[in-house]
């Protein structure tokens, strides 16, 4: 039976279809532009912009979800990377579309901003690109069938490069509905086709949170699990979830010590505007806050974070007030103070979103503030009122951050360049660079003044610059904020950088105007220990630096474990299995032919391998650090340098057969 067939068996009934039609479908512009320029739909042709195609796929079948047509969406990433996305809804249509005089499915397909959402009758609300999203898969794969359950009828279109390769055909009866849609990236367009199924797997399990009482299910058929030594069935997860945001709030503070018990939960709809929100305090010393316009995660904010923040802060400090556990306090609280220790997710769906930016990273409706603002004071008060334990204990937490942050603003004034009276201010352990345009220049934060030394020597003084760093610094996960400001390597990282924290809108934001160098480069050896000092180094960057991530200014530098030798002939490797393989070539099997050097750390190499391997820009590696999804990212750095060792052993252990063992 093939994949099709099993999947119109596996449908479900749907309500009556008829109110979506070819009548929904309004054509705005045309699609001539996708293929000549794709990074301007999708983002970039590399590993984001090749996952985004998937998601615009799904990105269709949440909207059906969202309109009550859809409860089982699945994405199989089939063995020659092509993509499959399946769903019970409605089917696309595919009757005769007056004013384009094709199918309705056709244009879909082909047209940019074609497609019901645009219709208020069809759906209410949708997420995706407003209608660029499938006629973009379609132009940017170089194979894609679509088969559509519908009118009682199976449909079937064939497409290459945007184009039809014929007419919409009738393929046989069926008594159910849905969409089915498979592609294959084209190889001209994207630098590579291979999917990272984590990557999707982690915005599928997004989905189900932020979609309650809807299946995603995602099939690997690239590999199957191992079972008894034998092959088992394809490597899959099916994500679903009953109570939504609350279990999204659960999973993300699961490895962080409670404050309260209960998750605090709203769903209510204001003003016209359905608002979903989670939050929940634990005993950490970070805030993390993640907002969503309809499925999209706005991760710069906008007008619901405003009203949410807006809503906390006022109920919160009224009840302080009232509590009278404020009156001993001799200095003023500030909004921050009441979201350490804060998880939170807002979940809003609007029918008319306006963003800031082609990137929908920021929300600009208006209403949308009060909206939220209103339903966090109603629950809250409520909240509150009811449970004067965790009141007490949330008004505890607020007080000490308050506290914190006092004592924090004279440390983390230290690392303000403008106030260093002596010197150039600059770290004394710092190599700078000649030239002083960021937009050209890059420093190596390097593990180890043995290593830092032969990286000043190996370096092109030009342009970059090299910080050494003792040891390993400070989890910023277990220590408080006037803790992290203290810390000397920390104080070098901020001067060196030329940034500071805090700004007039917000005392927590990075201070980006004196930045010194655009790329910021983590070396550390290519071992265990080196993994470990990379990992809390990132951790600092992504609480503390998140802007510069945001900004791509991060990288982690590639050094070699292995340089081969024959005689005078020598290459580099980078794993165990470059090492054999390079060892088959030159010793041409006889490993006794040639001798093995491994690199325990970087200052095994002189500077000119240094040079050669790691920091020359025309041959090094450099692996950009970005954030795909910030809520799981929040997630693993909590579990991986927090303080619950549980979770952390459960990773292990899940990971332990992709682990290397340093001997």
């Amino acid at each position: 039976m093939s994949e099709v067939d099993k999947l119109n068996e596996e449908a479900i009934d749907k309500l009556d279809p008829n109110s979506y039609s070819a009548s929904s479908i309004q054509v705005l512009e045309g699609l001539e532009a996708v293929r000549k320029r794709p990074a301007m739909y999708i983002g970039d042709v590399g590993v984001k912009g090749l996952h985004h195609l998937v998601y615009e796929v799904v990105d269709n079948s949440i909207d059906e979800a969202l309109a009550g047509y859809c409860d089982t969406i699945e994405v199989i990433i089939n063995e020659d990377n092509s993509i499959t996305v399946w769903d019970n809804g409605r089917g696309i249509p595919v009757d005769y579309h007056e004013k384009e005089g094709r199918s309705a499915l056709e244009v879909v397909m082909t047209v940019l901003h074609a497609g019901g959402k645009f219709n208020k009758d069809s759906y209410k609300v949708s997420g995706g690109l407003h209608g660029v999203g499938v006629s973009c898969v379609n132009a940017l794969s170089s194979h894609l069938e679509v088969n559509v359950w519908r009118n009682n009828v199976i449909y079937k279109q064939l497409y290459s490069e945007g184009k039809p390769l014929g007419d919409l055909e009738e393929v046989g009866p069926t008594e159910k509905t849905g969409t089915l849609v498979t592609f294959r990236p084209d190889e001209k367009i994207f630098s590579a086709i291979n999917y990272n199924y984590e990557i999707l797997a982690s915005r599928l399990r997004e989905l189900a949170y932020l979609n309650k009482g809807i299946r995603l299910n995602l099939v690997d058929k690239r590999e199957r699990e191992e079972q008894n030594g034998d092959e088992g069935d394809y490597i899959s997860d099916s994500f679903y979830s009953e109570e939504g945001l609350k279990e999204f709030v659960e999973l993300l503070d699961k490895t962080r010590e409670r404050l309260i018990e209960d998750v605090i939960y709203l769903e209510t709809e204001k003003n016209g505007i359905p608002v979903e929100i989670a939050f929940h305090y634990n005993t950490s010393f970070t805030e993390n806050i993640f907002s969503y316009v309809n499925n999209i995660n706005t991760i710069e904010g906008g007008t619901h974070l405003t009203g949410f923040r807006r809503g906390l802060t006022r109920t919160l400090k009224n009840y302080a007030e009232k509590s009278g556990m404020l009156a001993k306090l001799k200095f003023d609280i500030s909004g921050d103070d009441f979201r350490e220790g804060l998880t939170a997710i807002i979940s809003v769906k609007v029918a008319e979103p306006q963003f800031e930016g082609q990137t929908k990273t920021k929300l600009g409706n208006s209403e949308v503030t009060g909206a939220v603002d209103q339903s966090v004071s109603s629950l809250l008060s409520d909240y509150l009122e009811e449970n004067p334990k965790d009141a007490k204990a949330i008004v505890q937490k607020v007080i000490l951050a308050a506290t914190a942050r006092h004592a924090a603003r004279k440390a983390r004034e230290l690392v303000q360049r403008k106030n260093v009276l002596s010197g150039s201010g600059l770290p004394g352990k710092l190599a700078d660079c000649a030239d002083r345009d960021p937009d050209g220049t890059e420093i190596f934060l390097v593990e180890g003044d043995s290593a830092g030394g032969t990286a000043k020597q190996g370096r092109d003084r030009r342009f970059q610059a090299i910080l050494p760093l003792r040891g390993k610094i400070l989890n910023v996960e277990k220590a408080m904020q006037h803790k992290i400001f203290e810390n000397d390597e920390i104080k070098n990282i901020f001067t060196a950088l030329g940034v500071s924290i805090g700004t007039e809108e917000d005392s927590k934001a990075l201070n980006m105007e004196g930045i010194r160098y655009k790329k910021i480069i983590i070396m550390c050896d290519a071992d265990v220990d080196g993994s470990h000092i990379s990992t809390l180094i990132m951790t600092f960057f992504f609480r503390y630096m998140n802007e510069l991530i945001k900004e791509g200014y991060l990288y982690i530098a590639t050094p070699p474990l292995y340089m081969i030798r024959k005689g005078k002939q020598f290459r580099y490797c980078w794993n165990d299995e470059e090492r054999a393989q390079v060892v088959d070539e030159l010793g041409q099997g006889k490993e006794a032919n040639v001798s093995i050097q491994r690199y325990k750390g970087l200052g095994e190499m002189n500077a000119e391998q240094l040079w050669d391997t790691t920091m020359n820009p025309d041959s090094r590696t450099l692996r950009q650090v970005t954030i795909e999804s910030a809520a799981e990212a929040d997630r693993i750095f909590s579990m991986l340098m927090g303080d619950e060792v549980p979770p952390r052993r459960e990773f292990i252990e899940t990971h332990a057969k992709y682990a290397k063992v340093d001997v």
